[in-house]
């Protein structure tokens, strides 16, 4: 039965069905900390919060590849996976933190993309430097 579960068809299955699920959990909890509805201002054609929210699904997937590449257990993955979500949903305070001339999750709302691109960058570009500290 062991050899069954370390298939790579079956590893695979395994480690896209909990990054799946957690990556769902990931944006649930950022849709509570922004102070808009991401998905309906997607479906409004909200380009800024489109690109906020693909750098962070961009940013825990690019933190996923690293886990699932350096650790050998889905436990593993995953406690990696979580603390760099957590990592990433810092910079997103930080970010607001250190912008006391404007309210990033306003300008965001208000479709400024310029703020919405580099909340991109910025979750983009701290992946990989999550992703390398974890390898």
């Amino acid at each position: 039965m062991d050899e069954f579960w370390q298939h790579p068809l079956i590893e695979t299955a395994g480690y896209y069905s909990v990054v799946v699920l957690c990556m769902i959990v990931f944006l649930a909890v950022f849709e509570l900390v922004t102070k808009y509805n991401n998905w309906e201002e997607i479906k409004n054609g909200n380009i800024s919060v489109a690109m906020a929210t693909g750098g962070k699904v961009f940013g825990m997937a690019n933190i996923f590849r690293h886990s699932i590449g350096q650790h050998d257990s889905l436990f593993s993955m995953m406690a990696w996976g979580i603390y760099g979500f957590v990592l990433l949903l810092v910079a997103y305070f930080m970010f607001e933190f250190l912008t006391p001339r404007f309210r990033v999750d306003e300008e965001i709302k208000n479709n400024n993309k310029a703020v919405g691109f580099i909340s991109m960058v910025i979750s983009v570009g701290l992946s990989f430097v999550i992703g390398a500290s974890i390898t």
